[in-house]
């Protein structure tokens, strides 16, 4: 069907749907397929629950004369080619966050400092890939939002070019880059080369600009490769005190982190203003930088930045300090990798606790680099001033094979299970205990039970 005519059907239907067990009145039902699951097999579901239109790509399904299916080639082409057609027509700024580490939790803090000013749309959770980007460009209504949010994620080469086509930014902000999905990536310079085709887009994007972090060396090189220049009017910096990278937005440092996040930071020959966040870890100053630095560049007074960050709670496992009926938490359970496991394992290291206790789930998806990584995680739990330390998963079984003697309680388990079956005989009681481990590793099961 040509992208006008859909675009035209989707004007008089703007609810989107791709799940036939939640299909809102007069919606479009994509009938989207999977590995183990072809949704033109449930079309006729989901108009029967309320969807008025029903996008399938198998001809087979639709009753002869029924108006209400739309037939094209390829159900998931046509939802990306909609949403890419739609955003076109948005007048307003569309920021793009990318990343290794960091992304959602800064995506979100931009979108609580934009939110003193504006109607912010931005991705909901982690609805970060080829299905949810577009799911989020197609939630912008230009007359309820002046401003959009879109974060993306990749593990291959390639992805990040390609959601970046759809999302069509007017702004780009690239976190940081690190060792993760090093199995899709292939190495490090992988991950940067990916990461990079948002700079790429921007580049060439005559009225785009470049938020950047020029204390971060990696992405100082990324741009140098390309051949753009930090200090011109391309980019707009932010950078921690000192760090020899004028001209700049905005800077800050660390004041305190015992155990939540507290900044110093000022604007570019402006006064200083101090920050108590809900942050965990001095290694959120980046990402909290980068939301003033968006902040100010789109005039959000620095009071009302400051209110949105000390109001800002972190959910979803990432960097979220929790306090129990026995224990303190500090859960960081959604997603692991070695760049943000020693990040966290460093932060967990300068904080005050007579007894600290880690529980680490394995590190997915980093390919031959996997053993390295889980031997260097290992050395740096036994040496973070935990007295009791428990790993999770094959990972690190193979890897403590070569770790090197500790007085340190140290237990490996097969799975979370174990965990919970260990929790269960002695729970551990009046410590601080970190949490984390990639998602798969289901780590994000164990605070209730603390």
């Amino acid at each position: 069907m040509d992208i006008q005519k859909l675009y035209t059907i989707y004007l008089e239907h703007p609810e989107v749907t791709t799940d036939s067990r939640r299909c809102p009145e007069g919606s479009i039902f994509f009938a989207l397929k999977g590995d183990s699951f072809d949704g033109n097999r449930f079309a006729a579901k989901a108009l029967e629950a309320g969807s008025a239109i029903a996008v399938v790509d198998d001809a087979t399904v639709i009753p002869d004369g029924d108006e209400r299916y739309i037939l094209v080639s390829d159900v998931l082409q046509a939802l990306q080619a909609l949403a890419a057609y739609h955003r076109q027509q948005f007048q307003g700024p569309v920021l793009q966050v990318t990343g290794t580490n960091g992304k959602t939790t800064t995506k979100e803090l931009i979108a609580a400092v934009l939110s003193q000013r504006y109607r912010v749309l931005y991705t909901q959770g982690n609805l970060n890939n080829h299905i949810g980007v577009p799911l989020t460009l197609l939630r912008l209504r230009p007359r309820e939002h002046d401003i959009a949010i879109i974060e993306t994620g990749a593990n291959h080469p390639g992805e990040i070019a390609f959601l970046t086509d759809i999302v069509q930014p007017d702004y780009g902000l690239i976190t940081n880059v690190g060792r993760a999905h090093l199995e899709g990536f292939g190495s490090f310079e992988g991950v940067k080369n990916t990461k990079g085709e948002l700079y790429d887009y921007l580049d060439q994007k005559a009225t785009a600009h470049i938020f950047v972090n020029k204390s971060n060396s990696d992405l100082q090189d990324m741009l140098a490769k390309r051949n753009i220049d930090c200090d011109s009017d391309k980019c707009i910096a932010y950078a921690r005190e000192q760090a020899d990278a004028m001209p700049w937005v905005c800077e800050g440092s660390v004041a305190s982190c015992n155990p939540a996040l507290r900044i110093c930071w000022r604007p570019c020959h402006e006064a200083q203003h101090e920050v108590q966040t809900q942050l965990i870890g001095d290694y959120n100053l980046d990402n909290v930088l980068a939301a003033i630095c968006i902040g100010l560049h789109f005039q959000v007074p620095a009071e009302q930045i400051d209110a949105a960050l000390a109001d800002y709670h972190p959910s979803l496992g990432r960097s979220e300090y929790r306090k129990t009926a026995h224990n303190e938490l500090i859960v960081d359970a959604y997603n692991a990798n070695l760049t943000s496991m020693t990040a966290a394992l460093s932060n967990f290291s300068h904080i005050n606790h007579a007894h600290k206790m880690v529980i680490l789930g394995d590190m997915k998806e980093l390919g031959s680099a996997s053993h390295e990584a889980h031997c260097k995680v290992i050395g740096q739990a036994l040496a973070c001033g935990a007295d009791k330390v428990w790993f999770v998963g094959e990972e690190f079984r193979k890897a403590l094979d070569t770790a090197p003697a500790t007085d340190v309680e140290v237990r490996c388990f097969e799975d979370v299970e174990a965990v919970k079956a260990a929790i269960g005989e002695q729970a551990p009681a009046d410590r601080l205990i970190l949490i984390k481990g990639s998602n798969s590793t289901k780590l994000h099961q164990l605070p209730d039970l603390l």
